[in-house]
């Protein structure tokens, strides 16, 4: 037996054969061409079939994963648009009078390269999507897939590392689980496999490529991130009784549908879900969700070539309001920005995009896209139980424009005689420690806060969550950190708002009863969370 340890990203336990992820590589020559235009039209027809792929592959994970997490292929399909991607294959092909597949490795390399260097992580991150890409289009042109081999059986898949493309390409049916030699656990491929549910663990070394072979016996444990291959029979059946209690308690969580989210000692919370966007909630209410805790507006804006309409937003976030049925459902209003790049909202390219021009700060500064927005969203709370919140929020000022504009909405609506919940609940996302410290001015202008863990962590703490390197750093249970979550407890209580945590900490049951004691209300999660934390919550007993 071989044992090998990486960091498992979605916790249980898979047993099978291995098969050993093989891409279909298209060996690319430098051939020397008289047609130039020729090559040119063929460039142009590979990028028109990579496209319907990546629409096909966006339209799988949508279904499979979510719309927040669909949204990569999106980019995808932006980069491939890319002027300076596609000036550079053009130029190549023109001057030095060669072929399409060529001009594009070039330009792959060479661009792959520029972003690796960057100090930026999320540009980093970028060099992995323009291999991608190019590796797509190169194939196109080869007349070959885009994919890897798998065999009829479920397997255990192990690569080098998986783009984001090739884990939603594969057939869910036939994997059993991920391994990968490399990668980030927030990595698009990690965040993929684990709202598809599948076991699995990265960052298992190189050496763990150079031991094993297709067929092969394996153990994925992604509780522990342990590889075990050939394992002796102590070993098969320590997991295999580890599997079955899996499943046993994936069982009995079934039983607390419709169950109360209390505390032994009496003390009520509220677990919501967070979705992506509409097809988000069939999941919301078959994991009896008591609502949706953080809507993502911003897929319709992904999701169009131009800015989507008010009555387009309105159709949208009426169908989510009438679809929960009284239940409350909080949407946040536009977050993009340069880390989530829309080509028609023109925005510059920054050096720091984390600590850029994005979310409330576009909306401030746009106030045109703000007010259709908020618009739709006065005339759909009409439609059900819904809260408007505020991302990326830093000062009193800014909160003061927020409410000014809604204030503004709310005046037309009257006067066009356009029906609107006059007590739709205002908030605001704490995600920033400049709001945390000064949340008790803030708590007094709205009705609730609702904490982003994820970006108030990497702000706190000053680590990029994307980057792999910075992991070891990156303390989610930082005394800083919840020294900032207890203190926006307070001072929402103090001022008679409530505070939720919609970030990814709300789904750490380590810290359930901690959040708990700060007086937390209300916690949001990712569907597949909500009965296990509501099973661990109703094993708190606060009184002790």
């Amino acid at each position: 037996m071989i044992v090998y340890k990486g960091k498992g990203v979605y916790g249980a336990v898979a047993i099978g054969r291995v098969s050993v992820f093989k891409r279909q590589a298209a060996a690319v020559r430098r051939t020397v061409i008289e047609d130039t235009a020729a090559e040119l039209a063929r460039i142009e027809t590979a990028k028109q079939k990579a496209v319907e792929q990546l629409t096909a592959i966006y339209e799988k994970a949508l279904k499979e994963v979510g719309e927040a997490n669909a949204e990569i292929f999106e980019i995808h399909i932006m980069m491939l648009d890319d002027e300076d991607y596609n000036d550079s294959i053009k130029s190549i092909i023109e001057t030095q009078k060669v072929n399409a597949e060529y001009a594009v490795a070039v330009t792959s390399d060479n661009f792959a390269d520029m972003f690796a260097a960057m100090d930026d992580a999320y540009m980093q991150a970028r060099s992995a999507d323009v291999k991608d890409i190019s590796n797509r289009l190169i194939a196109c042109l080869s007349g070959g897939g885009s994919g890897g081999g798998l065999s009829d059986d479920k397997a255990i898949i192990c690569a080098d590392d998986l783009a984001p493309s090739e884990t939603v390409s594969l057939d869910k049916d036939k994997v059993l689980a991920f391994v990968t030699a490399y990668g980030s656990s927030n990595s698009h491929t990690a965040i993929l496999a684990r709202n598809m549910n599948i076991a699995a663990v990265i960052g298992a070394g190189s050496e763990f490529l150079e031991g094993i072979r297709d067929g092969d016996m394996m153990i994925v444990d992604g509780h522990t991130g342990e590889i075990f291959v050939d394992p002796d029979e102590e070993t098969m059946a320590r997991l295999e009784a580890k599997q079955a209690e899996d499943i046993r308690k994936k069982q009995l969580l079934q039983e607390l549908k419709g169950k109360e989210n209390v505390t032994l000692d009496g003390r009520s919370v509220k677990i919501y879900a967070n979705i992506g966007g509409v097809g988000g909630i069939g999941a919301v209410l078959a994991n009896d969700a008591g609502g949706i805790g953080l809507f993502r507006s911003e897929f319709l804006y992904l999701e169009s070539e131009d800015y989507p309409t008010e009555e387009q937003q309105f159709a949208a976030y009426k169908k989510v309001l009438e679809s929960m049925a009284g239940k409350k459902v909080i949407i946040r209003t536009l977050d993009i920005g340069a880390d989530k790049q829309i080509g028609y909202f023109g925005l510059d390219k920054e050096e720091n995009p984390a600590l850029g021009f994005r979310a409330i700060r576009i909306c401030l500064t746009r106030p045109g896209i703000f007010k259709t927005q908020l618009r739709a969203l006065f005339r759909a709370s009409a439609f059900g139980n819904l809260g408007i919140m505020f991302p990326m929020i830093t000062s009193v000022p800014e909160v003061e424009k927020c409410l000014e504009m809604c204030a503004e909405v709310k005046r037309e609506l009257t006067g066009e005689g356009i029906a609107f919940n006059e007590n739709t609940e205002i908030g605001i996302m704490i995600e920033t420690p400049a709001a945390a410290v000064i949340s008790d001015k803030l708590a007094p202008m709205v009705d609730f806060f609702s904490v982003g863990t994820n970006d108030l962590t990497q702000y706190t703490l000053a680590c990029d969550r994307q980057n792999a390197k910075l992991e070891a750093f990156v303390d989610t249970h930082h005394e800083a950190v919840l020294r900032l979550i207890e203190m926006s407890a307070k001072n929402a209580h103090e001022n008679g708002a409530w505070i939720g945590i919609c970030g990814e900490l709300a789904a750490d049951l380590t810290l359930t009863e901690t959040f708990l004691r700060m007086g937390i209300d209300e916690l949001s999660v990712s569907a597949p969370f909500v009965l296990p934390l509501r099973e661990k919550v109703r094993s708190i007993d606060l009184s002790k």
